[in-house]
């Protein structure tokens, strides 16, 4: 009876199948849904040698949508795609350009996520005042997060292979805006290293970024990576880490909001900004990585610790 019932079962339901195909079917929930995927999908193994011929990935021809059977990519569509190229105004990525394009296919391979949270800047921009040089309001944060990364080793690690593979020191990144992409200068082992000393350090970095002298193992190793964002008055984002670290803390911008106090029973102004931590979920838990950011929310709230 078994096999007669599924027997059964079948036929309705690749009737269905072909309905929904045909755009006849019904739709779960009151909602459309898509009966087949299109887009570079399935390839033949011709494309993949004519997309290997001219170094292109899957990502690059994500936008065709392919006419074979099964909606596979055919060899006419890629060439099709590729002619109405030729007729765009187009140029030779920079190495730089090609560098960063390569290490963002090659991080979102891994799960991403991120959390967020606000922090008040007023101590630290208090700080910052009395202080010469001023280190940016990026160094306090590479500062907070290097410290809370001392304290919590755990979240210092990388996930490789079945193994846990723990940094024997905290190397932090700072992202530095190039001409036409960024480079990331590892500062090494950053929980040691002062304020002022973080300070002379970015500087030296900035002027080797300008003059492309930044060398790829002075990018190797890190486990984290700092963004301020909010230089280009920017709230929110969420920055993705490096294929080789786990972790990106990314700082907005500073605004002015309204603040109860309880003391004085009345709302105060403050400079508040967003602030969050991309990880790689396969190293970091989401406990884990809150209490990392809380901790770090804490140290910036109170620079005299940094």
């Amino acid at each position: 009876e078994i096999p007669a019932r599924a027997d059964q079962e079948v036929a309705p339901a690749r009737e269905r199948k072909i309905a929904a195909r045909d755009g006849d079917g019904d739709q779960a929930g009151g909602l459309p849904v898509p009966a087949i995927t299109k887009g570079a999908t399935f390839m033949s193994p011709r494309v993949r040698a004519r997309m290997a011929e001219l170094q292109l990935t899957t990502a690059d021809l994500a936008g065709i949508m392919g006419t074979g059977a099964g909606n596979r990519v055919t060899i006419k569509d890629l060439e099709s795609f590729l002619h109405k190229l030729e007729n765009q105004t187009a140029h030779e990525a920079s190495k730089i350009r090609a560098g960063v394009a390569d290490a963002m296919r090659r991080s979102w391979t891994r799960p991403l996520s991120t959390i967020g949270s606000s922090v008040n800047l007023d101590a630290a921009l208090q700080d910052r005042r009395s202080r010469d040089p001023k280190p940016g309001l990026g160094l306090y944060a590479l500062r907070a997060l290097a410290l809370a990364l001392a304290k919590n080793p755990a979240a210092a690690a990388k996930f490789i292979g079945n193994r846990v593979v723990q940094s024997n020191s905290i190397d932090v990144g700072i992202a530095v805006e190039a001409e036409d992409g960024i480079m990331v200068p590892v500062i090494r082992s950053a929980e040691k290293s002062s304020l002022p000393d973080l300070t002379t350090k970015y500087k030296e970095l900035i002027e080797l970024a300008r003059q492309r002298r930044i060398s790829p193992d002075m990018q190797a190793g890190g486990i984290a990576t700092v963004s301020n964002f909010g230089i280009f008055g920017m709230e929110w984002g969420t920055p993705i880490p490096l294929p080789d670290q786990t972790l990106l803390l990314g700082l907005g911008v500073g605004k002015k909001v309204p603040s109860w106090d309880e003391t004085r029973n009345e709302f105060v102004p403050k400079t508040e900004a967003q602030i969050t931590l991309s990880f790689d979920h396969r190293s970091v838990d989401g406990g884990g990585a809150s209490r990392l950011l809380k901790r770090v929310i804490e140290l910036l709230e109170n620079p005299k610790e940094l």
